[in-house]
């Protein structure tokens, strides 16, 4: 059978061609999708780069280490602590010693990543003068790169500057030098120190110093800026890499299986005859099922082969796009082979299997068949699991509001919810699609001629050719609206939370990480007609089932100022009632209830037992805790919250708080304006990944529905040549063909549209739950947009495919003229 099945090939190429493209692109993606996870799961050692000429480098105390039942539980300190006086004055009997800063820089006409540090320091990288000189005053300065020459003058947060010198860049930053007096005055703090001595002599000097670091060796790069972000970067990519691939995988398979599907049911006519000629219904599975084998092998090796080569293009445009860093390139690892290899047989297979079962039940008068009615398209067993599917898709995310809602916020929850409903939706796709059909064509179907009709009950009639067009347009369109839709809902009630919490009318905040000078605190609480809360960013620790060491954010700021500035979202106790010996927290704690006590662990490190004075609700989770400023003693002022009072004037009181802060730098911000620079939008790493997933479900499904619409047409050449009989012109036959492939894209899109809204509809019941009053963001450009693509496309697809086969295989009518 399988030699008969071949040699039949040839009047179905286009069948073939169909199904063998959709497999191969598929076993493609999903081999770059694994050959770049496994490439993101190891950093190369990174070798020092501020340091690397140090002797030795001593650091300050900056993790937090606390010893549990199952080990050590480690986090960075938000208020790491400098070398104490004591270690610095035995360290300086041992030889030079040299303080290191570091402070962000805001430069006209700079990069944005602009780097402060002592000129002093400069030595350890090493930088090297390559024009001018060093700093001598304390308005000179040096600068890495080309963006400023010697002479220039550059206006700076920090004053107005004059470039005296200039040093290439290392390429690890962009770098601002200051003579050592002017770098203390902008960062007073100095939590590291090159000295130049023996390295066993500074470990002694430093011993009985809890938390201080002598570093040597390739352990100087813990001194260097964010010593951690190879390791950030791999979580980053590795996340974005493996939902791209879970997508990939779902988008394939999912695909792949409706285009095979839709092939086996072509070939009903064909089925028919061979059981006319003989053929058991186990001979006609098997050839199905053998064909679909032959198929899988050879697509998803040349997709292998194309995935090897797709791989590297991956790697290069993450590196360019800056979600990888620059070593990154795709390594040498081979499992990902065999998984692309096996999932495209499994699609192929799974695609094929129940088709090759209504297969083998064709009868022998299915070839003398001239009418191309489904009369029975969707069996019971497709009925029952896409049911099944369908409750799992509505009453898992209805047991998530009951028993945990925030789980339904969480990204790995809204990136794969959708794809249950999907699969759902497009099973149970043949009881839709014909309701769907008749509601869109009403109107049309209306109009004179018989064209509106025509592709009305073409459309309604042929269920299985609908169902497997519309497919794609139901991938494409649901996967866009869900996590757009999803990430514009957590953006929107994010927004909420900030404008609803906040009862200033302006907010300062600082223009470098140092925070705000005394003497520009003073100005800014001089300013008439205002009331004023100072705060600071820091951190609180929290030891949870004994095991897992938390990190909360925290606002340090005076109960009065917060009690008048804040209408925080309380669910228990007072704002009032927060002192030096107590905390608010959210009900995310373990402990959350009023007037417990908890053992916390502050920025800085200190450990402390604190009264809870107020609960805040969960809402998005980012509420975060509040305490006294005595709590974050080394915590800078970072944001001040400025009201208005009764009768101030609100432009004289702007220009008053602008000019406060002319010389220290920092900006004034409006209400809605602060809301809109802290959730401005989407992370751009995670928008970066969103475009990959979605880019690559709407290359994929693009694809695939061109394959599909020319599988589709080229099998109704019978169909248009009746047409083209009973006196259609080309024209006519074409523009029919057209208006279906757009009304089957319509009810795909409309598919997609429902599962947009079911998918939005239980996170804003999560958000509701969680006291966050916001409504869904529909994606409606987005949704628009793609089904308006998959419209061109299948569209332009169909019409080629139908104009082709007119030409090739229609009869022309005698007498009639074009």
């Amino acid at each position: 059978m399988l030699s008969t099945g071949l040699r039949t090939l040839r009047a179905r190429w286009a069948t073939f061609v169909g199904s063998f493209l959709a497999l191969s692109l598929g076993v493609a993606l999903i081999a770059v999708m694994g050959l770049a996870l496994a490439s993101s799961r190891d950093a190369p050692d990174r070798r020092p780069e501020r340091f690397a000429a140090a002797p030795v480098v001593v650091k300050g105390r900056d993790t937090l280490e606390v010893p549990t039942a199952r080990g050590e539980r480690t986090r960075k300190l938000a208020q790491p602590r400098a070398v104490p006086d004591a270690a610095v004055a035995r360290l300086r009997d041992l030889g030079t010693v040299v303080e290191d800063r570091s402070f962000a820089v805001r430069a006209e006409g700079g990069p944005a990543d602009l780097v402060g540090h002592p000129w002093s320091t400069a030595a350890f990288a090493p930088y090297r003068l390559d024009a001018g000189r060093a700093p001598e005053a304390g308005d000179e300065v040096v600068v890495s790169g080309d963006w400023a020459r010697p002479g220039t003058r550059v206006r700076t947060d920090g004053g107005v500057v004059r470039v005296v010198g200039t040093v290439a860049g290392l390429g690890f930053e962009n770098a601002v030098f200051y003579t050592d007096t002017r770098a203390a005055e902008l960062s007073p703090r100095s939590l590291q120190l090159v000295v130049d001595a023996d390295a066993a002599a500074v470990r002694e000097a430093v011993r009985g110093s809890a938390g201080v670091r002598v570093l040597t060796g390739n352990a100087r790069r813990y001194a260097d800026a964010d010593p951690d972000r190879d390791g950030e970067a791999l979580t980053a990519m590795n996340a974005m890499f493996g939902t791209a691939g879970g997508v990939t995988g779902f988008v394939s398979v999912f695909v792949v299986a409706s285009t095979f599907a839709f092939a086996v049911a072509q070939r009903r006519r064909e089925f028919g005859l061979l059981r006319t000629a003989g053929a058991t219904p186990g001979q006609i599975r098997r050839m199905v099922v053998y064909e679909a084998l032959a198929v899988g092998v050879l697509a998803s090796t040349a997709g292998c082969v194309l995935g090897a080569y797709g791989a590297p293009r991956l790697a290069e445009w993450t590196v360019a796009e800056s979600l990888a860093p620059r070593w990154f390139t795709i390594g040498a690892s081979t499992w990902p082979y065999p998984l692309a290899f096996g999932t495209g047989l499994f699609g192929a297979l799974s695609g094929v299997l129940a088709a090759s079962w209504r297969a083998g039940r064709t009868g022998p008068a299915e070839a003398l068949r001239e009418a191309s009615v489904d009369t029975r398209p969707m069996p019971w067993g497709r009925r029952l699991f896409g049911a099944v599917l369908l409750i799992t898709a509505v009453a898992t995310p209805a047991l998530d509001l009951v028993t945990d809602p925030g789980d339904l916020l969480h990204r790995k929850t809204y990136v794969s919810r959708p794809m249950l409903l999907i699969s759902a939706v497009a099973l149970l796709a043949p009881v839709l699609v014909r309701p769907l059909t008749r509601l869109i064509a009403w109107l049309p179907a209306l109009l004179p001629g018989a064209g509106g009709m025509l592709a009305r009950e073409n459309a309604a009639t042929g269920l299985r050719r609908t169902a497997a067009v519309a497919a794609p347009v139901l991938v494409t369109v649901a996967l866009a609206g869900s996590l757009l839709g999803a990430t514009a809902t957590l953006d929107a009630a994010k927004a909420t939370e900030i404008r609803d919490r906040t009862a200033a009318d302006f907010v300062v905040t600082a223009a470098r990480d140092t925070g705000f000078g005394k003497a520009t605190l003073e100005r800014l609480r001089a300013v008439p007609g205002t009331e004023v809360s100072a705060s600071s960013t820091s951190a609180v620790y929290v030891l949870e089932e004994g095991a897992a060491l938390i990190r909360s954010d925290a606002r340090a700021v005076e109960p009065g100022p917060l009690a008048a500035m804040t209408h925080l979202p309380l669910a228990a106790g007072k704002v009032s009632d927060l002192d030096d010996d107590s905390i608010i927290v959210n009900e995310e704690w373990e402990k959350h209830a009023v007037g417990e006590r908890v053992d916390v662990w502050l920025g800085d490190g200190t450990r402390k037992s604190l009264k809870i004075a107020a609960v805040m609700t969960t809402g998005t989770g980012d509420n975060g805790v509040y305490i006294t400023p005595r709590n974050a003693p080394a915590a800078p002022v970072d944001r001040i919250d400025v009201r208005l009072k009764d009768g101030a004037d609100a432009g004289i009181v702007t220009t008053a708080l602008r000019q406060a802060v002319r010389v220290s730098g920092g900006k004034v911000l409006t209400q809605d304006d602060w809301v809109r620079a802290v959730y401005p939008a989407t992370n751009r790493t995670t928008r970066m990944g969103l475009i990959l997933v979605l880019g690559i479900a709407l290359l994929y499904t693009g694809i695939s529905l061109a394959n599909t619409m020319i599988m589709a047409t080229s099998d109704r050449v019978r169909e248009l040549t009746v047409l083209r009989l009973a006196g259609a012109t080309r024209w006519q036959v074409q523009r029919l063909v057209g208006a279906e492939a757009l009304m089957v894209v319509l009810v795909g899109g409309l598919l997609g549209a429902l599962v947009t809204v079911l998918n939005l509809a239980g996170m804003w019941g999560s958000l509701a739950l969680l006291s966050v009053r916001t409504s869904p963001e529909l994606p409606w450009a987005t949704l628009a947009a793609a089904t308006g693509a998959c419209a061109v496309l299948a569209v332009i697809s169909a019409v080629a495919s139908a104009a082709l086969s007119l030409r090739r295989g229609a009869v022309e009518p005698a007498g009639v003229r074009e």
